[in-house]
C-alpha cells in the first residue's frame, strides 16, 4: 500500500482514482458521493448537539452565544481552507495525521497523529455517556449500563455492514434533526414576537459594551467542537468516489450550512433568555426552553430528536475513528498486522471499528467531564498542523510561486495557525494537563519505537500533481 500513499491521484485523474474503486483486500471501496460525505459531516457535528453547549456558553460569554459561534466560525473557515488544499495533494484516509507526516515529517505526522487519535477514540464513548444520561431521564428504571451496550452495539454494527449504508441512514438522522431544530427556531420567533419572558429582536447577543475578548475567546474554544465533521469527511478521501473534487466542496458546504444554523439557532434562543440563570439548570437549559416555548409535548418531541442525533453521532464517530487507527497501521505507525487489515467483502477495517466498540464501551466507568475535557486539545493541535503543512506544501514542492502561492499557501494558513493557538491556549488548565500527559506519552512510544529516531521513518513522497500549481 505504500505506493497509494506516496502516488496518491491527480486531481483531475478519474482514472487514478478509477483504479481503487474495486474492494480488493488492504483498500478501502470507493462508495461516497457529495451528498454522502455532506450528511456524514453534519451528522457527525450533530446539529441539535448546539443545545447542549447553550447554557455553559452563555454564562461564559455573558450572553454572546452567537458571536462566540462566529468567532470559531472564521476560525474553522481558515483551517478549512487548508483542508481543502491538502486533500488535492493527497487524496487518501488520515487527514491532519496523513497531511503533516506527508509535508512536515513521518515523526511530526505519528505525534499530530497520536493526538487528534485521542479525540477520535474518545468521541464515541462520550456519545455512549449521554445517550445514557438523556434517555435515564426518561426511562430511570432502565440501568445506565443497558444505554450505553445498546447505543455503542447500534452504531457498530451499522459500520460493519458498510460505511455507504451508514451514511445513508445519517440521512434520514440529519433530517430529524433538521425538522426538530426547525420547529424549536420557530416556536422561539413566535414567543418573542408575543413578547414573551420581555424579550424584543436586538443586535446585543453579537455586540453590546460589555463585551469581553477572553470570555468570547474561551466561549469559542469551546464551541470548536461543534465543527468536527468537516474533519471527519477528510479521513473518508479513501472512500469518496471523486475526492479531489467532492471533499473540499463537502467541507465548504458542511461549514456553511452548520454556521448559519448555530448561529440562528443561538441567536434565538439568546434574545428570548439574555441571562440563562433565569432558567434555572444551565447545563439543561435547552430541554427547559423546549418545555417553555413548546409545552411538555414539543419537549418530548425535542428529547427524541436529540437521541436521533446520538444516534447519527455515534455511527460517523465510530467510522472515523476506525479509519485514522487504519491510515496509522497501514504506514506502520501502529502495528500494520493488527490495524491496516480491511474486509474483502465490505471494504471496512472490521478490527478498528471493533476496537473502537471496546473504548465506547468505557463510557461504563468514566465521567463525562473526565472525557469531554480531553477533546479540544487535540482538535486545536489538529487543526494547526493541518495549517502548517500548507506552508510545508508551498517551501517543500512547489516551484513557481506567485503572489497568488504565497496568499493561498503561506498567508491564509499562517493566519490560521494563529487562530487556532490563540484558542488552544483559551482551554481550561485540566484540558491542558491531560491532554500533555496524553502527548508526552506518545513521544515516549515513538521514542521507543525508533530506537531514539534512529529507526527508518516512513518513505515520504510529495504529491505527484504539484504541476497545476507551477
Amino acid at each position: 500500500m505504500t505506493d497509494v500513499i506516496s502516488r496518491p491521484a491527480s486531481p483531475g485523474g478519474d482514472q487514478a482514482v478509477q483504479q481503487h474503486a474495486a474492494p480488493e483486500s488492504g483498500r478501502l471501496k470507493r462508495s461516497l458521493k457529495l451528498r454522502h460525505l455532506v450528511f456524514i459531516g453534519l451528522a457527525y457535528m450533530a446539529p441539535l448537539a448546539v443545545f447542549d453547549m447553550f447554557g455553559i456558553v452563555a454564562a461564559e460569554t455573558d450572553g454572546h452565544v452567537p458571536l462566540a459561534y462566529l468567532v470559531v466560525m472564521v476560525a474553522v473557515l481558515f483551517t478549512a481552507f487548508s483542508y481543502s488544499r491538502m486533500v488535492r495533494f493527497f487524496p487518501i484516509a488520515g487527514s491532519a495525521y496523513t497531511y503533516a507526516k506527508e509535508a512536515i515529517n513521518a515523526h511530526v505526522g505519528f505525534l499530530v497523529g497520536w493526538v487528534a487519535t485521542l479525540d477520535y477514540l474518545l468521541l464515541p464513548m462520550i456519545n455512549a455517556i449521554l445517550s445514557a444520561i438523556y434517555m435515564g431521564a426518561v426511562f430511570p428504571e432502565v440501568p445506565f449500563w443497558v444505554w450505553v451496550l445498546l447505543t455503542v452495539t447500534i452504531c457498530t454494527v451499522l459500520n460493519l455492514v458498510g460505511v455507504k449504508l451508514a451514511a445513508s441512514m445519517n440521512v434520514l438522522l440529519v433530517s430529524i434533526q433538521l425538522v426538530v431544530a426547525v420547529v424549536f427556531v420557530v416556536l422561539t420567533v413566535v414567543n418573542i414576537v408575543n413578547g414573551a419572558n420581555g424579550a424584543e429582536f436586538t443586535a446585543r447577543p453579537f455586540i453590546s459594551s460589555d463585551v469581553q475578548l477572553a470570555a468570547i475567546s474561551a466561549g469559542a474554544a469551546i464551541l470548536a467542537l461543534s465543527f468536527l465533521g468537516f474533519d471527519a469527511v477528510s479521513t473518508l478521501a479513501e472512500e469518496a468516489k471523486r475526492p479531489e473534487r467532492d471533499i473540499p466542496r463537502a467541507i465548504f458546504i458542511i461549514i456553511g450550512v452548520a454556521g448559519l444554523f448555530f448561529v440562528t439557532v443561538t441567536y434565538v434562543m439568546q434574545v428570548l433568555f439574555p441571562d440563562v440563570a433565569e432558567l434555572g439548570d444551565i447545563v439543561g437549559a435547552s430541554p427547559e426552553m423546549a418545555k417553555y416555548i413548546g409545552g411538555a409535548a414539543f419537549q418530548a418531541i425535542f428529547v427524541g430528536g436529540y437521541m436521533m442525533a446520538v444516534l447519527g453521532c455515534g455511527i460517523t464517530q465510530q467510522m472515523s475513528a476506525a479509519r485514522l487507527l487504519y491510515a496509522m497501521g497501514r504506514d506502520g505507525a501502529l502495528p500494520k498486522r493488527l490495524f491496516s487489515q480491511v474486509s474483502r467483502r465490505s471494504g471496512v477495517p472490521v478490527v478498528n471499528v471493533l476496537i473502537v466498540a471496546g473504548v465506547a464501551l468505557t463510557a461504563l466507568f468514566v465521567d463525562l467531564d473526565q472525557a469531554a475535557s480531553m477533546i479540544n486539545f487535540g482538535a486545536f493541535i489538529a487543526f494547526t498542523f493541518v495549517n502548517l503543512s500548507v506552508i510545508f506544501v508551498f517551501f517543500r514542492f512547489l516551484k513557481r510561486r506567485t503572489a497568488g502561492a504565497w496568499i493561498g499557501f503561506v498567508l491564509v494558513p499562517a493566519v490560521g495557525v494563529v487562530i487556532n493557538v490563540w484558542l488552544w491556549l483559551s482551554l481550561d488548565p485540566v484540558s491542558m494537563v491531560i491532554g500533555g500527559i496524553w502527548f508526552a506519552v506518545g513521544v515516549v512510544y515513538l521514542v521507543v519505537k525508533t530506537r531514539g529516531f534512529r529507526a527508518a521513518a516512513p518513505d515520504l513522497t510529495g504529491p505527484i500533481n504539484i504541476g497545476m500549481y507551477e
